[in-house]
């Protein structure tokens, strides 16, 4: 995925402002030798192989094998073919049956995924670390992250519910799943970014907590978690798991939050004092930023949840002070949404200031929730009759343009906010300008935009004067091996028939091919 909840690049290590430039250019040189070594690899390892064949081309008797399997080959009869190319066809069938329905119930290719999983770390193939934070020398690569985010669709949803809390108190009540397979796995990936590192492998419980973010079925993770925790009291991630996904009411996922927390801050401090004696120790220390992070925000979502909610504040505030890199996980929705409860339109204002910058990802919340601030100064007194008569003044202009501004960038939250479209609980991941995002913000600010007075009359009046392309949640595309599968099932196929068919044409052919190409002897 392109998940927009993504931490950044690794954090290299202060260099003195002296030895700078030279440290730089010497990591260039290297990244670029090491890139080049990379890309060349494969091709010298077959070079040297067809090197080696040939020279020992006499005393493996090539010349004479191959000639002998020429004349295996030549004496062969059609209906060895059409077995072949039938057989071919048969697996190529059911490897093809497997992909798409593992497509349709994953979102994602399972040869794609092993390949990435297994393959790639073997080929030398690494994957973009998390990055330190408060490291003097993140600039370049915060720069460089900041660019890319622009260009993220897809991003975990600040505001996501609780499953065990929430989403699966609508299972037991209804019966239907409310996540889509496709968003747990997004989910289950997240977690294996945020949650583990290489170094998990030296602590029993932490290879168990590995082992129990990829596992697909819930009670198999919460067991997993409880062994864990038999391994070690203090396993953060393990309470982690069981508060999210266990605890039945907000209540009990704050108390094991707060477990969690509590062995959380000691593994961080300990990761701290360990940091700078090997890259590995440096991995593990993101690894417990990102899983203190993440309690913390939790906390401050419990305390919104149960009412408390100047402590939700204050927890999400000194959060954004403590870890300022961390700005891409959207921490500021969080925050807007608690100061809207609070009124404290002036605080939010401030907030957007500060994020509703050019620079930075735009999102509904902050565009929204920017036109509900103007919107507030003349909603109350606003009526389409007398706007006409007088015209509008300076004030409905602007909040005019801010819904203008904030329907052009997702057309679909009026619906949701005028209450046209029936609500559902929202997903764990968001499409950025999708029905994903608008379902996602209404679920959690309607309250807001129904308690200023005027103001969804003013949203209704506007929007419906203004003229947008309603955009479409894109399709997901058809895996490469999907279509390679069905291609070579046909492919194969079509040879046995036509073997079967004609055995004298296909023959000949086949032969012919032989006689082109005997070998390079």
């Amino acid at each position: 995925m392109a998940d927009g909840d993504g931490l950044g690049e690794a954090a290299i290590a202060a260099a003195s402002p002296a030895s700078a430039p030279g440290l730089s250019l010497s990591l260039g040189w290297r990244e670029r030798l090491r890139a080049g070594l990379a890309g060349t690899g494969a091709s010298l390892w077959f070079v040297a192989g067809l090197g080696l064949l040939y020279a020992l081309r006499v005393p493996l008797r090539l010349c004479e094998n191959l000639a002998a399997v020429t004349v295996f080959l030549n004496s062969l009869t059609p209906k060895f073919y059409v077995a072949l190319t039938g057989t071919s066809s048969l697996i190529s069938g059911l490897i093809f049956i497997f992909e798409w329905w593992y497509f349709h119930k994953h979102g994602t290719s399972f040869i794609e995924q092993v390949s990435v999983s297994h393959l790639r770390p073997l080929m030398g193939g690494t994957e973009s670390s998390i990055s330190e934070p408060g490291s003097p020398s993140n600039n370049r690569e915060s720069e460089t992250s900041r660019q890319n985010l622009s260009e993220c669709k897809v991003w975990r949803n600040p505001l996501n519910l609780f499953r065990g809390a929430e989403y699966r108190r609508y299972t037991w009540v209804t019966g239907k799943e409310p996540l889509t397979y496709y968003d747990m796995n997004l989910s289950a990936q997240d977690h294996q970014t945020f949650f583990t590192c290489d170094t998990d492998f030296l602590r029993p419980s932490d290879t168990v907590m590995q082992k129990a973010w990829r596992e697909r079925n819930p009670p198999a993770r919460i067991k997993a978690a409880y062994q864990a925790l038999e391994l070690n009291n203090d396993c953060a991630t393990a309470y982690v798991l069981l508060a999210e996904e266990e605890a039945t009411t907000i209540v009990d996922a704050e108390r094991l939050f707060k477990q969690a927390l509590k062995a959380g801050e000691t593994i961080y401090r300990r990761s701290q004092q360990c940091q700078h004696q090997s890259p590995q120790h440096e991995a593990q220390l993101r690894r417990d930023t990102n899983v203190l992070v993440y309690i913390k925000r939790r906390l401050a979502m419990c305390a919104r949840k149960l009412g408390r909610i100047r402590e939700a504040v204050k927890i999400m505030r000194d959060l954004m002070k403590e870890f300022p890199p961390l700005t891409m996980l959207n921490i500021h929705e969080n925050l807007l949404e608690s100061l809207l409860e609070l009124q404290a339109y002036a605080d939010v204002q401030a907030v957007l200031a500060k994020y509703d910058d050019i620079s930075l990802p735009k999102s509904a919340a902050i565009c929204y929730t920017a036109a509900l601030l103007k919107t507030r100064t003349v909603s109350d007194k606003f009526s389409p009759e007398t706007a006409s008569r007088r015209g509008l003044s300076t004030a409905e202009i602007n909040a005019v343009e801010a819904i203008h501004r904030a329907v052009e960038f997702n057309p679909h939250v009026p619906k949701y906010l005028l209450e046209m479209k029936s609500l559902i609980l929202p997903p764990e991941h968001i499409l950025k300008r999708g029905d994903s995002e608008a379902i996602a913000y209404a679920f959690f600010h309607l309250q807001h935009w129904k308690r200023i007075e005027g103001a969804l009359h003013l949203l209704q009046c506007t929007w419906e004067g203004t003229f947008h392309h309603v955009s479409v949640y894109p399709k997901k595309e058809i895996p490469f091996f999907i279509h390679f599968t069905a291609g070579l099932c046909s492919s194969t196929a079509m040879i046995a028939f036509l073997t079967h068919q004609f055995p004298e044409i296909m023959g000949v052919f086949a032969k012919a091919e032989h006689y082109h190409h005997p070998g390079p002897c």
